[in-house]
Order: C-alpha cells, then structure tokens, then sequence
C-alpha cells in the first residue's frame, strides 16, 4: 500500500458547465485507522448529475460541497487494515466517502455488500440509490397499472432504464426518451421498452411523442424537465401521475429557466405532479433493495454501466454525464478488489 493519498477538491463553484478548473488533486498522508475505525481502498466510485447542485451554494435539499475541501459520493471499496469488530480486512462495503483513493472513516458510515450476489459496480447502480430511486419513483408516485402508457425522459440513464423496466413489470407500455440512435436502439432492443424517442433527432418533438403515444401519457417519470417535459406535458391523460427525479436540461444554466406555465395542463387533466428525493424512502431501503436484487436474480431486470478507469479521470467522468456520453450508470473504476 502506498505511503500517500490522492484527493480531488472543490477548487471553485463553476458558473454554467463546470471544467477541468472545478476540480483540484491533492496529496496527503494516509491517516491510519484508530480504534472504531476502518481504512478502506476505493474500488468504484459513483458521479451523479445532483452533484452539480451540490458545487453551487444555493440552498437545497443536501449541504452545498465547500471550496477546498474534499468532494463526496457513494463508493464501493475494500477493508484494507480494521481497528473494528464489524469488519474485517477483505471485506467490500459502500458507503457516501471522500473522492480518495483512500478514505480512513468510522465504521458506522460504511456497510457490508455481498459481491456474491452481484458485481460489486451494482451496488451504485441497479442495487443502490439509482435503482431505489427508480422503483420507489415509479411504484410509490407513478403507479403505473397494465395497459397504462408511461413515458420517460433521460431513459438511457440508470435511474430511467431501471424505472422503464419497473414499469414494464406492471404490464405497463413504455416509451422512452433519450438523444442517440445507440440509446434509444438499446432501450428497444435490449430492454423491451416499446417505443422510444431520440429528440436529437425529431423536428417536431410533440408530434413525435404523439405519434409514439397515441393514448396519451398516463405516467410520466421526469429525469430532464426542460422543452422534453414541455413537450409530454402536453399530452398528460386525466389523473396521470408524474415523479420528477431530477432536471438535468437545467443543471448548468445560469439564468432562470422559464418554459410554460403547467397549472392549466394540471388542472385540464387532474394531475398529480410530485418532487421526490430518495432519502426520503430511507426506512423502507431494505424493502427495495431486496425487490430489486430478486427481480434482478430472476432475470427481470438488467443494466448498463459506462465505466471510466482512472482516479485521474473522475472529473472527465463527471462531466460526460452533462453531454450525454454515458448509457447507463455512470462510474469510474480506481483499483482492483482483492482477490
């Protein structure tokens, strides 16, 4: 093990797109454990568009990220030395950790995971927060009934892919929206997602979904907000229910972003339309993961992963995410597991 650590800061919060300037390497020591307290080596780590919420200093529903200090997601790593009786060195848990390749914590803000039942990258994808997000957005808020039509934006994505195949569990038919022909050739191909959308390449984006969708939206799971939402906004049926996870379109913008107004669509169709965030759904995590890991071992449920291999190139990562590189979730591999 080496006698030195890499860290990535926040060196400044961005205006608009963040670059390469967002982001400043560090070295520095590794703390060795004390008692109650693990070293764990970085195998995976997740970069998640709500991030870029986190790099402004705006209040929202997480602490904004400070300048000059270390930035932190949810990783997968490896015990390597253990002063705790919970783990032992060899054992692979996650936790929400520092961008190090080393992270020295209580043993209390990490768990064990079980790479015997999956991939280890799982854990930050279809069996962690993107696949919760997915099935507690879609079957708590959507409700999607057979026959029913449920569209969703950003499909390609972790949360969206998981959430069309929830859909489809429940005899749903689902549409999905994303910006490439290799995209949206995945979702049909691949997922079994009934029609798709690359608004990328439609002159007409409202007649394209309505061609797509000609009973109307019953469920609409809004990973993008922007002219895309704009757009299935119009054709919501009556009491159609509408999760909104994220607004990815609008991440970067430095002014307002103002579209239509959609009181009076709401009020025409009797809609629901709810914000979610998926902490809110902590109590029930267990339920979920478990759901999700039997549909996954029953052959149910399948992902994508776009995989970057590199600690130096986390923030390349990071910044694919906003230009649509990715197809699935989106993680950078930093180390090798034990074997």
């Amino acid at each position: 093990m080496p006698e030195t650590n890499e860290k990535i800061l926040l060196a400044e919060r961005p205006e608009g797109m963040p670059s390469h300037d967002t982001f400043d390497y560090q070295e520095e020591s590794i703390e060795q454990p004390q008692d109650g307290q693990v070293l764990v080596k970085t195998i995976y780590l997740s970069v998640d568009p709500y991030m870029r919420g986190r790099m402004s200093s705006a209040k929202s529903y997480v602490e904004p990220f400070e300048v000059n200090e270390v930035i932190n997601g949810t990783v997968v790593g490896e015990v390597v030395e253990s002063k705790s009786s919970l783990f032992e060195p060899g054992d692979k848990v996650m936790g929400m950790l520092g961008w190090r390749r080393y992270n020295t914590i209580e043993d209390a803000a990490v768990r064990k995971i079980d790479d015997t039942i999956a991939p280890l990258s799982a854990y930050l994808g279809i069996l962690g927060i993107t696949g919760l997000t997915a099935y507690f957005g879609m079957l708590d808020i959507g409700k999607p009934a057979a026959g029913e039509t449920v569209v969703i934006s950003g499909a390609a994505g972790a949360v969206g892919m998981a959430a069309g195949q929830i859909a489809k569990l429940r005899g749903a038919r689902v549409v999905g929206i994303a910006g490439t022909n290799k995209k949206t050739e995945y979702l049909k191909n691949e997922l079994g997602f009934d029609e798709t959308v690359n608004y990328n390449q439609v002159s007409d984006l409202t007649a394209a979904l309505e061609e797509a969708c000609p009973k109307g939206v019953d469920v609409y799971f809004d990973n993008v907000g922007g002219p895309v939402s704009d757009a299935v906004m119009s054709q919501l049926n009556d009491f159609a229910r509408i999760p909104v996870c994220g607004a990815i379109s609008s991440y970067n913008k430095t002014e307002a972003d103002v579209g239509p107004r959609v009181q009076p669509i709401l009020v025409k169709s009797r809609a629901l339309i709810q914000g979610f965030i998926v902490s809110d759904y902590a109590p029930r995590f267990q339920e979920g993961s478990e759901k999700l890991a039997a549909w996954l071992s029953e052959g149910k449920l399948t992902y994508e992963e776009t995989i970057v291999e590199g600690f130096e190139n986390v923030p390349d990562a990071f910044l694919g995410l906003f230009t649509g590189e990715n197809l699935g979730k989106q993680l950078v591999k930093v180390s090798e597991p034990s074997k």
